[in-house]
């Protein structure tokens, strides 16, 4: 069932869903070619809301020119997948995919070093934002497996991390797909697959 509920105005200082901690999201911005890249997304939680980009990618390139974008939150793994790991654009800035969504305004407000990798930090103002669907929450270990080995797959080029202990965690995580996850996991882990050059 499709619930939209629009937050404009007053209630934009507002996200559509609770954040704490650390969320995994995926950003949406415009690049010089008109589409709109696709990306993960770290949130933390705070007034403000900040993320985190790390070396040169898309998404810090498109916040520093266009200084915006769209933060979604979404239940496909596929999405996750291909968001953290693949080269993605689409014609429009919302996936199809999204529960929520919240139109922001991003501002650098720091930048640090970790190892060779500038990682840059943005502030996140809501602008707008939609409520696409109201869920049930369910607790499903192999999406969260995925999620997690997004991140360490992701990693698995940068200096600072031991890229053997990042593949013991790929085993792991798949191994968790396979027990606990369903198709729709089990085909974004073989996504994950196709799109690393490593084998674990």
């Amino acid at each position: 069932m499709t619930d939209s509920d629009t937050r404009d105005g007053d209630d934009a200082d507002d996200w559509p869903v609770h954040l704490s901690g650390v969320v995994e999201s995926v950003v949406t911005t415009l690049g010089p070619n008109d589409r709109w890249n696709v990306a993960a997304l770290g949130l933390h939680a705070g007034d403000p809301v900040t993320a985190r980009t790390y070396g040169h990618t898309r998404t810090r390139r498109n916040f520093r020119e266009r200084g915006a974008g769209y933060v979604q939150f979404t239940r496909n793994p596929i999405d996750f997948v291909d968001a953290a790991l693949a080269i993605h654009e689409i014609d429009d800035p919302v996936l199809d995919s999204a529960d929520a969504w919240v139109e922001v305004t991003a501002e650098r407000t720091g930048s640090t070093t970790e190892g060779s990798t500038e990682v840059v930090t943005w502030r996140l103002d809501p602008v707008d934002s939609v409520v696409e669907r109201r869920a049930v929450p369910t607790t499903n270990r192999g999406f969260y497996a995925v999620v997690e080995a997004t991140v360490a797959a992701s990693r698995l080029d940068v200096e600072s991390y031991d890229t053997e202990a990042l593949l013991e965690r790929l085993a792991y995580f798949e191994s968790v797909v396979e027990t606990c996850g369903g198709d729709r996991e089990r085909e974004a882990f073989a996504r994950i697959g196709d799109l690393v050059d490593a084998e674990w």
